[in-house]
């Protein structure tokens, strides 16, 4: 008589997580010590890219395979 309810305890808690995401977490952003943060002024450029602080140039959306966003002008 032990099965069944194993059964249905397992078949219950798959059907309650079949709508759950695991998403990872957020990049936190944060500004090296003595610099100001500056906020984006428009959204990310596509997936992978974090907005990052570069020390010659500022603030920018950065990815690590393709480089800086927009380049530097």
């Amino acid at each position: 008589m032990r099965f069944p309810v194993l059964a249905l305890s397992a078949a219950a808690l798959a059907a309650v997580l079949t709508g759950c995401v695991v998403a990872p977490a957020a990049p936190v952003y944060s500004a090296p010590p003595g610099v100001a943060y500056v906020a984006p002024t428009y959204v990310s450029p596509g997936v992978g890219f974090v907005w990052a602080y570069h020390p010659r140039y500022g603030w920018g959306w950065h990815h690590p395979q393709y480089g800086w966003h927009r380049g530097w002008r």
